[in-house]
């Protein structure tokens, strides 16, 4: 496949939003985005993930060349959970499609776009926080990323948590604290707040849109908020940590991520605070849609055993 003239397909299918671009080389053709969806490790994941696939596909401009394609590249969340079903997907896409499918963890796709598949640490930081590394021999290196009931300490739920459970224990009398007025923006009281929770379908990704605030307020000067987001840079300090191992340099190179890594005031603080610890931060030279786009045109990548690949099947 020439990557400088085939039009791909490439889609990052995330727990927060499914983005979807035409590529053609460097030139962007069409993008399209909506929502994301839970993971291909759930019931009924690849179904889900291929309906959810399918129908931003159809947001895309229909004059566009989707006729002409020569291959998909899709990172997909939840695909190190599941084998099986990841190959069901990637079969699914390469029947529809009629193109060779490169699937691959959207935490992956990342890394392959953060270092234009190269070596190094990835730390994702969004609803979730995993730290990937993949080192010379294509082996990963893993630390957290175990979801909201076991893992993503440090992240955007976990701070937005921290921040909702602040309100409440001020509500209690313990430490007051400005996000008790940010609180009101959800709930005329702070007792009202579990309800609030429990009526959203994802609760998770709830407390991730508390995070903001929290971060407004820690950069404001709320004692209790700089508590907060002083705890989630040690944690993931940690976790980028337990990912390197005891690796010398690249391996103690580490790409900053994810939507709360987008914040100015958080990226700050984080990246003073690694490299405090001695880890070198550096640019990422791409996203997760770059990795995928990547995974579509060439082989042979260090991430290649974590990479699913299904070549045209069938008819459509």
């Amino acid at each position: 496949m020439e990557a400088s003239t085939s039009v791909i397909l490439v889609a990052d299918i995330g727990k927060s939003r499914c983005r979807v671009e035409l590529r053609r080389g460097h030139d962007l053709l069409a993008a399209a985005d909506q929502h994301g969806f839970p993971g291909i490790h759930v019931d009924q994941g690849p179904a889900l993930a291929f309906d959810l696939l399918l129908k931003t596909v159809a947001l895309l401009v229909p004059a566009l060349p989707l006729n002409s394609l020569a291959g998909i590249g899709a990172g997909v969340a939840g695909v190190e959970a599941s084998t099986e079903k990841s190959r069901e997907l990637a079969a699914l896409l390469a029947h529809h499609f009629r193109v060779p499918v490169a699937l691959l963890s959207d935490a992956t796709a990342a890394h392959l776009g953060a270092f234009d598949g190269g070596t190094g640490t990835v730390l994702i930081v969004g609803t979730g926080a995993v730290a990937f590394r993949f080192d010379e021999a294509g082996l990963l290196h893993r630390a957290d990323g175990w979801g909201p009931y076991l893992g993503d300490r440090g992240s955007g739920r976990w701070i937005g948590q921290q921040g909702l459970q602040a309100v409440l224990e001020a509500h209690d009398g313990g430490p007051a604290t400005s996000l008790s007025a940010a609180a009101t923006a959800l709930v005329e009281s702070p007792d009202m707040l579990p309800g609030w929770l429990a009526a959203h379908e994802n609760p998770y990704r709830a407390m991730a849109r508390f995070a903001p605030q929290v971060l407004q307020a820690a950069e404001a000067g709320d004692g209790v908020a700089r508590d907060i987001i002083g705890e989630a840079c040690r944690i993931l300090i940690r976790t980028v940590q337990r990912a390197c191992g005891t690796q010398e340099s690249p391996g103690q190179r580490v790409a900053l991520l994810g939507g709360v890594a987008g914040s100015e005031f958080f990226a700050g603080l984080l990246q003073n605070s690694l490299s405090s610890a001695g880890i070198e931060v550096v640019t990422p030279l791409g996203d997760g849609l770059d990795g995928a786009a990547l995974a579509a045109v060439r082989r042979g990548l260090i991430h290649e055993r974590y990479i699913h690949r299904d070549g045209a099947t069938g008819t459509n």
